[in-house]
């Protein structure tokens, strides 16, 4: 039985090998490799402090998109939890709807509802206010981010608010916990794996994200995807991959801490679960 199953995951194990990891063995070999001699070098990840500037603004947005993702989610979970059956099923599938839809058709949409002789400006106008400058700025990235990435945060802690046992805040709420005590104590604790897994998600998308970037404000409003894309038009230069290792081993970095952290607390509860 157990050979079967190991010849089950034989289909996958390739797939991985054929389409991830060569790949990306052939981009970290360039990215450590002097372009003209072919030598072994850090040259290329050590000249990568000019990108700093591009590096950090890349981080901060997916930071505050991720931050307003949670804010904005929760809510929402908690109000999808405390409906009945079929209206949560309906609710699901509208928070889903987007994502079977072209994510270049949303951001696109999001670009003509945003120029200054789109619909948001031109009823402004009507009302004596504007045009004001939606696009082409930080707002209009975050914007677009936490529009395409919110499901992603929503759906994790719906999953985890529906498991959660109201036994534990009624408990917290007789030993005299007030309901903000009760919120901080128990249910976040109880959340905090949606939190993690959502957050993420949302977070590594976002950093990950080109096509917002891109349309939203143009080629110049830099993020890291964006930069990485620019040298796409020129030669191939080792920068575009020594660029691409950095952006992986910093979302590779992120989600063995998460994950590490998520185990830890996952210890945690089950040590205070069994305790009980």
């Amino acid at each position: 039985m157990k050979n079967n199953n190991k010849l089950l995951a034989c289909p996958y194990i390739i797939w991985m090998i054929l389409f991830t990891i060569i790949p990306l063995g052939i981009v970290f070999y360039y990215a450590l490799t002097d372009s003209i001699t072919g030598q072994f070098t850090l040259a290329n990840l050590s000249g990568m402090g000019t990108y700093l500037p591009i590096f950090l603004r890349s981080i901060w947005l997916s930071l505050f998109a991720s931050l307003i993702c949670l804010l904005i989610g929760y809510p929402v979970a908690y109000f999808i939890a405390q409906c009945k059956p079929l209206t949560q099923r309906f609710l699901e599938m509208l928070i889903m709807l987007p994502m079977c839809m072209s994510f270049l058709l949303r951001t696109l949409a999001w670009v003509g509802m945003l120029e200054d002789t789109g619909i948001i400006n031109t009823l402004l106008q009507r009302i004596g206010i504007g045009p004001l400058p939606l696009i082409r700025t930080n707002g209009a990235v975050i914007l677009g981010m936490v529009y395409n990435y919110l499901p992603y945060m929503i759906l994790p802690l719906y999953t985890v608010i529906m498991k959660i046992d109201k036994r534990l805040v009624e408990a917290a709420l007789d030993l005299g916990c007030t309901p903000f005590q009760a919120f901080t104590k128990v249910v976040i604790h109880e959340i905090m794996p949606g939190i993690i897994s959502g957050a993420l998600m949302a977070f590594t998308m976002s950093l990950d994200d080109f096509v917002i970037s891109y349309f939203v404000s143009g080629l110049d409003f830099v993020t890291l995807p964006v930069e990485i894309y620019s040298y796409t038009k020129k030669p191939l230069h080792p920068k575009i991959y020594a660029l691409f290792t950095l952006l992986f081993l910093l979302i590779l970095v992120l989600m063995v801490t998460m994950n590490l952290i998520q185990l830890r607390g996952d210890k945690k509860r089950a040590a205070a679960h069994s305790g009980v």
